[in-house]
């Protein structure tokens, strides 16, 4: 498989991951995402596993490289405090390929499907909110979709159709394990993300205003868009109001949410359609953390056509961004553990 295949399967994944996995604006979380490809090629590796705290890639693995390895600069402080960790965590990541590589075919049998592209993923992770609740998932999807979802209160499996049924029903006996997962997600998992908080202090608790600009497209039937676009703020928690005369408008608005930008900080937009006849009297209203009073916008005539054409280019541009940063795996929470992920060599047999 080359390129265009690979980059079709990363932009579908990486927008799932990045747009869906949000958690709420007060809490911090952990999450940890492996993807296993029967038909791997040029750029994407048949096993590749990631991990994010707070949505910022921090680890990364694949079977190309065989090899756990840093993607924050923060986590240069972890040689200090366990020498051993990237040997650890290399040789647990290892031990995860060969059960993909079998999970994707038995899965793909229990579907009678035939051979070709497919993907078995888990995503599994924690999250510490505001208030000190803790919360845990872990689940797998086959080929983009839902296939079982671990519910802790219960130790038991979710399945979502009736193939899913067959593993289900074998998990379910495995009670010491459903039990193991149940602590690390309470438990391990709440430790590593804390001491990831830690080692990433300086950026992951820092704040950077958004910069922003309100551009307008032409639409149907004698109307306009007008978009409103944040961007290079930190953390990933804002808002966007659309307002006329002082009044919030929800109707006819369409929000994109918020994604990252390759230096770690993000962008988001929300666009408003309107009567151009009235298009002096919207303003965009930004709120964030790192602004004392919020950023209001309106658009402005620019001093010629080539500002409207760079206007229109930039929210293509960004549009585009949004999709492709957006896009690595399909699921929308995950994560392995601090110290050690479930079982060496895999979690079950199928």
């Amino acid at each position: 498989m080359g390129w265009p295949r690979a980059s079709l399967f990363l932009l579908a994944a990486l927008s799932a991951l990045l747009l869906g996995c949000e958690g709420s604006s007060s809490s911090h979380f952990l999450r940890y995402f492996y993807t296993g490809v029967t038909e791997p090629g040029q750029g994407l590796p048949q096993f590749i596993l990631v991990g994010y705290v707070d949505g910022q890639l921090f680890v990364q693995y694949d079977s190309n490289t065989r090899s756990m390895e840093s993607r924050a600069p923060w986590m240069e402080k972890v040689d200090k405090e366990d020498p051993q960790y990237w040997e650890r965590n290399t040789q647990l990541a290892r031990g995860w390929e060969d059960p993909f590589r079998v999970s994707v075919e038995t899965v793909r049998n229990y579907y009678n499907l035939s051979k070709g592209f497919h993907t078995w993923q888990l995503m599994y992770g924690c999250e510490l909110t505001m208030d000190a609740s803790k919360r845990g998932h872990w689940q797998y999807a086959y080929d983009g979709r839902d296939y079982l979802s671990f519910d802790k209160e219960t130790l038991t499996w979710t399945a979502v159709d009736l193939p899913a049924q067959n593993t289900k029903r074998k998990w379910d006996l495995d009670v010491a394990m459903n039990q193991y997962l149940k602590d690390y997600l309470e438990k391990e998992c709440m430790e590593g993300l804390q001491s990831y908080l830690e080692y990433g202090n300086e950026t992951l608790f820092r704040t950077e205003r958004p910069e922003g600009k309100v551009t307008r497209q032409a639409g149907f039937d004698d109307t306009e868009s007008l978009v409103c676009q944040a961007y290079g703020f930190y953390p990933k928690e804002i808002e966007l109001t659309w307002r006329k005369g002082g009044e919030v408008l929800h109707e006819d608005t369409f929000h994109r949410n918020t994604a990252p930008y390759p230096d770690g900080t993000y962008h988001a937009w929300l666009s408003i359609s309107i009567d151009p006849k009235n298009r002096d009297q919207y303003r965009c209203q930004v709120e964030h953390a790192s602004l004392a009073e919020p950023l209001v916008l309106a658009w402005e005539e620019p001093a010629s056509n080539l500002g409207v054409i760079l206007g229109c280019v930039v929210a293509i541009v960004l549009l585009i961004v949004s999709m492709t940063a957006g896009s690595y795996i399909y699921f929308k929470k995950c994560q392995e553990g601090y110290r050690a992920a479930p079982r060496e060599g895999g979690l079950f047999a199928f």
